[in-house]
């Protein structure tokens, strides 16, 4: 300390004038006043305030001043703190315009600014290639610049090209496993390619350890569905006397979620409670969402509960409660009320809110509510972001609404892929669509592909699904997980089912999906058996089944009447599994036993169940007891629903019809004069196919066909050669009072029937017919299409709301159990 003073001059110089106290909201008066001093250290220190204000029209105003003088060719430290100034303001043609013209002052630093300002705003390519000038003008990388390089490596293509030299830079320069911040990047950069063992391995290697690589790994753990890991690694980070924060809590709430853990899930409301995390927004909508989730009794009410003691909403929390609702489907009835609550907050909506809203109005046939949904979504320009796109198609397809739901399809495809062009039939043209495909900027990803796939499934295009599947294998995505799954969903609801077994052969890996995917496909194509064999496969092969692949297994069951394999895998979903049921589940084992004849054991199950049954079980019930004209039970099966549901006109029609079975005609008045007076209607029944890539709607008694003259006049003569073969009208089905003839004529104008004419006249012989129908297949509709099939030598494929129907030489795949 001594021989410092003495080596100070006897009189300092004078301290320079004091410099202003900078704030983050200067002006760019302000900026000019201080400048005038020409003190190179105050404008490299209100650039940086400009730079961590984001204030990108001070630091123009700042960088305007500085062009007066000379100060930007001769000082490095504000030429630096400029370019990082635009870097971080993400104007990067500003910053290269300042780094080309540094040609005297760059240094290390200058590049590593310049690279990590390309590698943050997708130009990871011009990154690397200016990271390679830089070594070859002999400067040696910092942390910093190792940093920008890792970063530029996040893509998959340029991290094979170029990830293995980065990794090689770090540890000749001696920063592995000695700066955290280095640390950080190689992580990210290995997780984010699903390299999550070379991710752990650089975590083991650092020497030293911060919350915040400890957060990131937790993260990409969380993201690549490692969820077990992440326990483990958030129970080592505790133990290191880490404190969780907003990031590392929400990651973990997420792992449990996928965990399904109720009582971990509590356990981590209790530390957030206790850490004071509530109040952190992303905290609070990961526990509405864990709730509504988690197999528990009144999950929704404790997730309700989260929401009202959060200090404030956003659109994130708004979303997430919306979302559990639905996904629960519990009380789906309320999401609407939600909607105008949270319009009432003045909360945006995004695309997320959007899909779930109308996925809500899907699953009440809520054409209406969907419609409103709709013109919100066209008034925010949103209707062609996949998510929200497919949701609409989805909507009006189960509403039966397949104008509409063919448009939205329409729009979905066109914004997204066919941009480029909807034939791609010639050589040039597939040129065309492939330049096209590559110059997108990020219309065309796997998750794209996935979607419209999807929406194409729900109205039976198979045509345009076929193409999909074309443009993504030349856009280079033949072995993309989610798309394989998509594809085998896809080709397996339009009813091609060995299609969909070769696109699950093909694939090189299954996830849980891709088993639920093709186990459902068999099932809902009548192959239970197949589908049961598919079940015990996917359990050999490692991979745990999840609720979803359980209402796929207890379908096939129910679609054949296996009810002791049923009870079975009921019970075995909760013994070894740990799968506590949904309410689908419990609606599964009802249709299994009242299918089969055991309406009154069904209905026992029913009042032994742990929770309340809702609108879906009782329904079911209903449905059997007109099967089996159990009357008594049937009467108990409708005022449930009619409480739970009034305006559902469901309950109504199929009470009505058992009455009607009954020859209760005066019952059957009464119900009809109460659905009246309520103002309630039976749902249209509407049959469709898809001919010459375009959708043919066909309604009962629908003569608004272009070809409907020659549609009647086949039909006349279907009816007349399958009756010499054995086909004898079921009549008993119409419940009017009228004579047999016109029951008959009545039964002729069914959508089905008018379809299955349509085909004939307007499809090959030598393929398959596909028809689509919104609701079940009637019972007279089921016995003349399968004499058609005998009478015409056509296989015809029908895709009723419940199964598929593959009728060939007289014989349906669904052995006569639907």
């Amino acid at each position: 300390m001594a021989s410092t003073l003495t080596a100070l001059p006897a009189k300092l110089p004078p301290p320079p004038p004091p410099f202003p106290t900078i704030r983050c909201h200067l002006n760019p008066l302000t900026a000019h006043l201080v400048l005038s001093s020409d003190h190179s250290c105050d404008a490299a220190k209100l650039l940086t305030s400009a730079a961590r204000a984001g204030d990108l029209r001070l630091g123009r105003a700042l960088h305007r001043r500085l062009l007066r003088s000379e100060i930007l060719d001769t000082d490095a430290v504000v030429a630096n703190s400029l370019l990082t100034m635009y870097s971080k303001c993400g104007a990067v043609e500003a910053a290269r315009r300042v780094f080309d013209q540094m040609c005297g002052v760059r240094d290390l630093v200058s590049w590593t600014a310049m690279a990590s300002c390309l590698a943050r705003n997708g130009a990871e390519r011009e990154s690397l290639r200016l990271l390679g000038e830089m070594l070859e003008l002999g400067l040696r990388p910092n942390a910093f610049t190792l940093c920008a390089a890792a970063r530029a490596c996040f893509p998959q293509e340029l991290f094979r090209l170029a990830g293995g030299v980065v990794l090689g830079f770090v540890l000749k320069t001696g920063f592995w496993g000695t700066d955290v911040s280095v640390g950080c990047a190689l992580i990210d950069m290995f997780a984010r390619n699903g390299d999550l063992v070379a991710a752990q391995r650089v975590f083991d290697g650092l020497i030293e350890r911060t919350s915040v690589v400890w957060t990131l790994l937790i993260t990409r753990y969380v993201q690549a569905g490692c969820a077990s890991k992440v326990v483990e690694l958030f129970l080592h980070m505790l133990d290191d006397g880490f404190e969780p924060d907003g990031y590392s809590m929400s990651s973990m709430i997420s792992a449990c979620t996928e965990l399904g853990s109720v009582r971990l899930g509590q356990q981590l409301h209790s530390v957030a409670l206790r850490l004071g995390l509530v109040s952190d927004s992303c905290v609070s909508c990961g526990l509405v969402d864990m709730y509504a989730k988690l197999k528990m009794e009144r999950s929704m009410e404790h997730a309700r509960k989260v929401f009202k003691t959060m200090p404030r909403h956003n659109v994130m929390s708004w979303t997430a409660l919306i979302s559990g609702y639905v996904q629960s489907g519990v009380q789906e009835n309320n999401v609407m009320a939600l909607f105008r609550e949270m319009l009432n907050e003045s909360i945006r909506p995004n695309h997320i809110t959007y899909s779930n809203l109308l996925k809500a109005c899907a699953n009440l046939s809520d054409q209406d509510s969907g419609r409103q949904i709709h013109a919100h979504v066209l008034k925010t320009s949103i209707a062609h972001v996949n998510v929200v796109g497919n949701a609409l198609v989805s909507m009006y397809a189960e509403s039966g609404c397949m104008e509409e739901a063919r448009k939205a399809f329409d729009q979905l495809y066109e914004t997204n892929i066919l941009s480029m062009s909807p034939d791609v039939e010639t050589e040039r043209n597939n040129a065309s669509c492939s330049s096209k495909i590559e110059g997108m900027d990020d219309g065309v990803s796997t998750f794209t592909f996935a979607s419209l796939l999807s929406a194409a499934a729900s109205v039976g295009l198979l045509t345009k699904g076929q193409k999909l599947h074309a443009l993504s294998m030349k856009a280079g995505f033949r072995s993309d997980q989610g798309i394989s799954n998509s594809l085998v969903s896809m080709y397996a609801r339009c009813g091609y089912l060995e299609d969909a077994c070769r696109a699950f052969d093909e694939m090189k890996d299954h996830n849980v999906i891709s088993w639920t995917s093709i186990i459902s496909g068999l099932a809902k194509h009548g192959y239970a058996k197949q589908a049961l064999s598919m079940f015990h496969d996917m359990i050999l092969a490692g991979v745990k089944p999840n609720d979803v692949t359980y209402i796929a297994v207890l379908s096939a069951c129910s679609h054949v009447g296996l009810v002791k394999e049923g009870k079975e895998h009921f019970r075995s979903m909760q013994k070894d599994h740990g799968l506590l049921p949904r309410m689908e589940h419990y609606a599964c084992i009802v249709d299994l036993l009242a299918r089969s004849g055991l309406v009154e054991e069904a209905r026992q199950f029913i009042n032994e169940m742990p929770c309340k049954a809702d609108a879906l079980v009782w329904k079911t019930l209903l449905s059997a007891c007109r099967t089996y004209g159990n009357t008594e039970i049937g009467e108990i099966a409708a005022n449930h629903v009619i409480n739970l549901e009034p305006r559902d006109p469901a309950p109504y029609v199929l009470l009505s019809n058992l009455y009607a079975d009954a020859g209760l005609w005066d019952e059957v008045a009464r119900i009809r004069s109460l659905m009246r007076d309520k103002n309630l209607s039976k749902e249209t029944g509407l049959s469709w196919m898809d001919v010459g890539n375009t959708i043919h709607e066909f309604r009962a008694g629908d003569t608004s066909h272009p070809l409907a003259i020659d549609i009647y006049a086949k039909l006349v003569t279907l009816i007349r050669e399958i009756k010499d073969i054995g086909y004898v009208p079921d009549t008993s089905i119409v419940l009017h009072d009228m004579s047999e003839e016109l029951k008959e004529q009545y039964l002729l104008q069914h959508s089905e029937k008018i379809a299955v004419a349509f085909g004939l006249i307007t499809t090959s012989a030598t393929k398959p017919m596909r028809i689509f129908k919104n609701l079940r297949v009637c019972a007279d509709c089921h016995s003349a299409i399968k004499y058609i099939s005998k009478s015409t030598g056509r296989e015809i494929i029908l895709r009723d709301s419940n199964r598929f129907h593959r009728m060939k030489d007289g014989i349906c795949s669904c052995g006569e159990y639907w």
